[in-house]
């Protein structure tokens, strides 16, 4: 992340820019993880806990369908050609 945020940093933020702040989401938070993990760090990164809030068999049947429909659009396009 310090990698990442240095970079930002030095090659896109303009002059009047704040310096970046890294997000790292997780499924489950480890306090102790977490503090040992980022201890040294003077870059402000930030550290949260996340909810998947679609259901799950609500989200598979997106996921099915968002696949099929994008095979239906590259066989309509080869066909095309």
């Amino acid at each position: 992340m310090n990698v990442y945020l240095s970079l930002l940093d030095k090659l896109e933020k303009g002059k009047d820019e704040n310096p970046s702040i890294g997000i790292i989401l997780c499924a489950e938070k480890d306090n102790v993880e977490v503090e040992l993990a980022l201890d040294g760090f003077t870059k402000p990164i930030g550290v949260a806990e996340y909810k998947l809030i679609v259901p799950q068999k609500e989200l598979k049947q997106l996921i099915s369908e968002e696949i099929k429909n994008f095979n239906k659009e590259i066989a309509d396009k080869s066909d095309k050609d």
